[in-house]
């Protein structure tokens, strides 16, 4: 039985000493961000 793990190039964390990390994951690409925004537009903003 194979388990997948999570591509290397894709979530960091890198330790920094005393409980602190720090983590970096990829950016949301423009097409997703521009669809979420007209899908569900900003509360309000038409009043």
């Amino acid at each position: 039985m194979k388990t997948h793990m999570a591509n290397e190039k894709l979530y960091q964390a890198e330790y920094q000493g005393s409980g602190t990390f720090i983590i970096s994951k990829p950016k949301r690409k423009a097409h997703k961000r521009r669809q979420s925004k007209l899908k569900s537009p900003q509360r309000g903003a038409r009043k």
